[in-house]
């Protein structure tokens, strides 16, 4: 599968304070790539560099084999973009405001305006400066599908909507990935990138910390693990199992922490006679946090 952004080693100072350090990754064609991270993590430099917003101060961005610096134009016709602080013609009406986007990008079917716009409950008639903060950001998720692009980049994409129009718009990602578009979604989130998003990259300082599936993150986290015997058992029967940590034995009640698989812990455990078993899933909110604070890294 081709990979449509390429970013290798990628940099980005502001003075003595780094932006980006070095950061390496690549985004599938078709896939939809969550991008996550604390504030002032990289997220939104990053994005300004795919787009030539900015310039890097080392290494390399490729989107679709392009150069974002020479072959800016080119690129742009293919992607829509969303930023994080969208902002019009306050004077223009919605309908306007969309129609003037829509010539600049080579015309857009009013019709296919309409639609989107009916389905994110928007009024066209109202001005731009009278709306609320959630019907502002419609606006611009309007302008960021509605031709249809080959690549959408969204920074933090439901800032102030409401959650029935959140689904919208997830039902609307979905739709784009499936017609064979690329989203790269920056988001704070985590529910909406657990709904939608194939892979999850996680930055911290500039850095790629953790690059998987939500599903793999949370395979490679701590649960907490409590089992239940018939009889006694002794701690040394479970002490050397893979992943097993802070392991504690009460008569017939074994406690641990567990990383990765149970499979071996539950090998072990069948030699006796279970009688009750408790583990915690861990939270999506807490998994990412821990990435967050710097508690782990990316192997």
């Amino acid at each position: 599968m081709d990979d449509v952004i390429v970013l290798d080693n990628l940099t980005k100072t502001y003075g003595r304070r780094r932006g980006l350090d070095g950061l390496t990754l690549q985004v599938r064609a078709g896939e939809v790539l969550g991008y996550l991270g604390p504030n002032g993590a990289g997220k939104s430099t990053t994005i300004r560099l795919l787009l030539d917003l900015i310039r890097p101060t080392a290494g390399s961005a490729r989107v679709f084999g392009l150069d974002p610096r020479t072959d800016a134009v080119a690129l742009h016709r293919r992607i829509g973009y969303l930023p994080g602080d969208f902002a019009v013609d306050g004077r223009q009406s919605v309908r306007a405001c969309l129609r003037f986007l829509a010539a600049l990008r080579g015309g857009v079917p009013a019709a296919r305006i309409d639609a989107l716009a009916e389905r994110l409950d928007l009024d066209q008639g109202a001005r731009i400066k009278s709306l609320s903060k959630g019907n502002r950001q419609k606006v611009g998720l309007i302008q960021a599908f509605m031709h249809e692009p080959e690549l959408l980049i969204l920074d933090e994409p439901s800032s102030g909507l409401d959650p029935l129009v959140q689904q919208t718009f997830l039902a609307m990602v979905t739709e784009s990935a499936r017609r064979g578009a690329t989203v790269f979604m920056s988001s704070h989130v985590l529910a909406e990138v657990e709904a939608v998003a194939d892979r999850v990259a996680i930055i911290r300082d500039g850095r790629l910390v953790a690059l998987d599936t939500v599903a793999g993150l949370r395979h490679q986290a701590v649960r907490a693990v409590e089992l239940m015997f018939a009889e006694p058992i002794v701690a040394a029967d479970f002490a050397q199992i893979p992943g097993v940590s802070d392991l504690t034995v009460n008569e017939t009640v074994l406690r641990c922490r567990l990383t990765g698989t149970p499979d071996a812990l539950l090998r072990a455990a069948t030699r006796h006679t279970v009688t009750g078993l408790l583990a915690t899933e861990p939270a999506l909110d807490d998994l990412f946090h821990i990435y967050y604070s710097g508690a782990t890294r990316a192997a």
